[in-house]
């Protein structure tokens, strides 16, 4: 096997490639980019493309998925190009061939071009893009197997072979019921395996197939088809009824179905099946994620800042970077709706981008119920059959709507008509890890190029980076309901322009929905200072103006959500004789209580590692037994609720309570069905939830959010204040929002209590361009970690020395992570920062991995959004 030496930094994946016909040369070669071990850590050596060659009536294509020999291994590979002869300097004998295609037209051109800009701008292997955009397993160890096929073998055949080799490997196969082995078994069976193999599948006794891995199998189930009536066949009573019941169910039935309708047994179907009135056959059932049967839903009239969104969306031809800034409960997801429904007859898809899971089932509920079987969902929580299912689906290029969290951004989705962004602000968009730590909003702004269509971000509380990116450009018409249509280079802040074509530039758009549905109104935020709470008595965790708020709940029969920032009981645990602070043996953090049941031993957990201990009765410093439960979670708010309001109905609804498949489902549709009072959870119920008979909302802590060591905490804080505010008054009923705070003077509090987004972004944005901090400068976030303490400080030091020399971007810190142990292992972080407007000439990446012990894990992180 040859390596070609080609870094693939400068390759285009997406040229044109000659097709193979068999009928024009006997030698035909592919290059393959094999996800080979140590793939992960190729990028400091340059990654390499394997020659092999192809059997004449093989035929591959490039982005098909192929199963190789490296080595004493088979492996997955993705066919890159087409050679019509090898590399010069490359003698044939010396080339191995491809063994099978595993999955074909399974990559596109300008698919493997989106993976290449992933993998050159957040310096990532591509081999590695491609495993973390694929369905699991497609790369995995396939394993080649050999099976009998008993109908073709004559009477005495071991007779007829000449091969001692093929003789065995016969007796071995007939040995067993299936007569199927593994080459790798038989291979240590049999002396001469290889020739005996070629003799048994030359006279087609046998037949050799790749076996993946088993959740890349077509999920096949039994089916009984009707072929003919039995009128003219000798059946008695019993087989006629059958008959009869299965021409009334339409002529199919899956078997076991049939079984229990029929009461009968699979031998007596055997009978029907050998007299030739039907057939028992396997049929592939696609493994998708079901949802509810829902009424047909029709759309939604529109109001005129609607309507006019609307009207500029459909009329755009082309790539083209859209904000549709609508208030919270304004009606963005009705315009997406309408938005969509042209494009099937169009013969064009529609991807939907989400923030989270929690969030998916109510905004797929609508779109299912508006587009019925034409919507899929694709995320990480699927199993691994489900996305592998999902993704052929997908390539049918039959017109669709996939809904997803960000990796759907990689769905492979032909003729695109329009990529959206729901929620565009929100952080769950980018990865922090595993590499590659892309951002989904501008690999989706790439993959809306190449499809050359238009790209939707919605928000009522956008990102800094889109609204400069929107404001630099003079979008006219903000807060009028009107759209602003201006034409930008490819070199917009959401555009890393090197890795866009700079011959044509696209449109941007500026869409307001400045009112909610049927003119409701947008209620003032009440803020309650505890400092006063506290001056005058109320110790409670709740505020008397909250207080009073859920007690009129349950009078009024309606519903309320309360926001706390943090899971669990108790956010640590102190003694009060000596101060000790229980603390999680793995991580530099501080254990938090986590309450099972009544009477159940007391959980204290660690939130980084999951480490879990029994709550001491002794301080395990000073032996005294006064410990105490500090700081509030969700646990804790519910329990002090359920003894303040014994009479409200209680859900809880975070990542401990949501953790089974379908629970996020379970939880929001009892809550909307009335089966609950009051909901109390964490972000998740910021991500979109409309619940219209929520006529309250309170924040129980807002501080939590404003004191981090993050330049992004005020943004975040604002973001989550008002997306969670928004979720009140969206029905009928007037809503109200109390927000609890000891810092009623920070300026998120002030503009967040009107629903006053300019203000803030102002303010906000003229700190940002003071430091230079992104919209005004970009930032890389180097993380290093180490099981020794010791050497990763020294690496981060050494690395921080030699990029230190470089005049073009400023080190801005080399030091400890903010937590600086998690799961055993030590952090320590470098953060670099540059301009925006070009990418300057960066650090040879190549020579900063070369700094790093084998024992010190480096992960490059481009645009970081965690800092901490």
């Amino acid at each position: 096997m040859y390596i070609n030496d080609i870094n693939l930094s400068s390759l285009v994946v997406s040229e044109p490639s000659e097709s193979y016909q068999s009928g024009e040369t006997v030698n035909r070669w592919v290059e393959v980019l094999v996800d080979c071990p140590g793939a992960s850590t190729e990028l400091e050596k340059g990654e390499k493309l394997y020659t092999y060659r192809l059997a004449a009536k093989l035929e591959v294509k490039p982005g098909d998925i192929l199963s190789v020999p490296f080595g004493f291994q088979r492996l997955g590979g993705v066919a890159i190009r087409i050679l019509a002869k090898p590399p010069a300097n490359l003698a044939a004998e010396e080339i191995k061939e491809v063994e099978d295609v595993i999955q074909r037209d399974f990559i596109g051109d300008s698919y493997l071009t989106l993976l290449e800009r992933v993998s050159q701008y957040y310096y990532t292997p591509l081999i590695q893009v491609i495993r973390m955009a694929l369905p699991p397993g497609l790369l995995g160890r396939s394993q080649h197997r050999i099976r009998l096929k008993r109908e073709n073998i004559p009477n005495g055949a071991v007779e007829f072979l000449g091969s001692k080799a093929a003789r065995q490997i016969l007796q071995i196969l007939q040995s067993q019921v299936d007569g199927d082995y593994s080459f790798k078994f038989l291979k240590r069976q049999v002396q001469g395996f290889d020739r005996g193999k070629k003799q048994l599948l030359e006279r087609n006794w046998a037949e050799s197939y790749v076996e993946l891995l088993r959740y890349s199998q077509p999920q096949t189930k039994p089916v009984v088809t009707l072929v003919a009536d039995g009128s003219y066949i000798d059946l008695n009573k019993r087989q006629r009824e059958i008959l009869k019941v299965l021409r009334d169910c339409g002529g199919e039935l899956w078997l076991n179905e049939f079984l229990q309708i029929c009461k009968t047994t699979t031998p007596t179907l055997k009978g029907l099946e050998q007299k030739g009135c039907i057939v028992i056959e396997e049929r592939e059932v696609l493994r998708r994620e079901q949802g509810p049967v829902l009424a047909k839903d029709q759309p939604k009239s529109l109001n005129a800042a609607q309507a006019s969104a609307l009207g500029t969306i459909q009329t755009l031809d082309g790539f083209a970077q859209v904000l549709l800034h609508g208030v919270t409960g304004s009606g963005k997801t009705e315009v997406y709706l309408q938005a969509i429904a042209p494009l099937f007859n169009q013969g064009k898809s529609a991807l939907v981008l989400v923030p989270e899971i929690g969030l998916t089932p109510q905004l797929t509920d609508r779109f299912r119920a508006r587009f019925g079987n034409k919507v899929s969902v694709y995320h990480s929580a699927l199993s691994d059959g489900e996305r592998y299912d999902t993704w052929r689906q997908m390539l049918t290029g039959e017109p669709q709507v996939v809904i997803g969290t960000r990796s759907a951004v990689f769905a492979p989705l032909p003729n695109l008509g329009l990529i959206i962004l729901d929620e565009e602000h929100d952080s769950s968009f980018k990865q922090d890890s595993p590499i590659p730590t892309y951002h989904a909003r501008t690999v989706a702004l790439w993959r809306a190029e190449l499809e050359n269509c238009p790209l939707v971000l919605g928000s009522a509380t956008p990102s800094l980076e889109t609204w400069v990116s929107v404001e630099r450009q003079g979008a006219g018409g903000r807060g009028q309901g009107a759209g602003g249509e201006f034409v930008t280079p490819h070199s917009s802040l959401l555009t890393p322009h090197s890795l866009l074509s700079t011959q044509n530039s696209f449109s941007t758009h500026y869409l307001s929905l400045p009112e909610r549905i049927n003119s409701r109104p947008l209620r003032s935020v009440e803020i309650v200072d505890m400092r006063q709470e506290l001056q005058q008595g109320n110790r409670s965790i709740f505020s008397r103006s909250l207080q009073a708020a859920l007690q009129e709940l349950q009078e009024r029969k309606q519903q309320g959500i309360l926001f706390i920032h943090r899971r669990g009981h108790s956010t640590f645990v102190s003694c009060r004789s000596c101060g000790y602070v229980l603390e999680c043996p793995h991580c530099d953090v501080s254990l938090a209580y986590h309450h099972t049941e009544e009477k159940a031993p007391e959980l204290l957990r660690c939130h980084y590692c999951n480490y879990a201990r029994s709550h001491p009765k002794f301080c395990p410093d000073c032996s005294s037994p006064y410990l105490k439960f500090f700081g509030s979670g969700t646990q804790r708010v519910t329990q002090e609720l359920a003894r303040q309001f014994p009479e409200l109905r209680l859900i809880r609804f975070d990542s401990d309570t949501t953790r089974n498949k379908g629970s996020h489902r379970t939880l929001l549709t009892q809550f909307a069905n009335g089966e609950a009072d009051l909901l109390v959870g964490t972000q998740m119920l910021t991500k979109g939830l409309d619940l219209p008979q929520v006529t309250l909302v309170g924040v129980v802590a807002a501080d939590g959010l404003l004191n981090l060591s993050d330049y992004r905490a005020s943004e975040r804080a604002f973001q989550t204040l008002t997306q969670v505010a928004g979720r009140a008054g969206r029905g009928e009923d007037p809503g109200r929002v109390i927000v609890q705070t000891y810092t009623t003077e920070h300026q998120v509090i002030a503009a967040v209590r009107s629903h006053d987004y300019q203000s803030f972004s102002q303010a906000e944005l003229e700190q940002r361009q003071a430091l230079n901090y992104p919209p005004y400068g970009r930032l890389i976030l180097l993380r290093l970690s180490s099981l020794d303490p010791i050497q990763v400080q020294n690496t981060a030091q050494v690395i921080a020395t030699a990029l230190s020399t470089e005049e073009e971007f400023e080190i801005l810190s080399s030091a400890p992570a903010s937590i600086l142990r998690v799961a055993n292992r030590y952090r320590w972080q470098i953060l670099i920062k540059f301009a925006p407007d070009a990418l300057p000439r960066l650090p040879d990446w190549e020579e900063v991995r070369s700094l790093c012990p084998s024992s010190v894990s480096l992960t490059i992180d481009v645009d970081p959004l965690n800092i901490m």
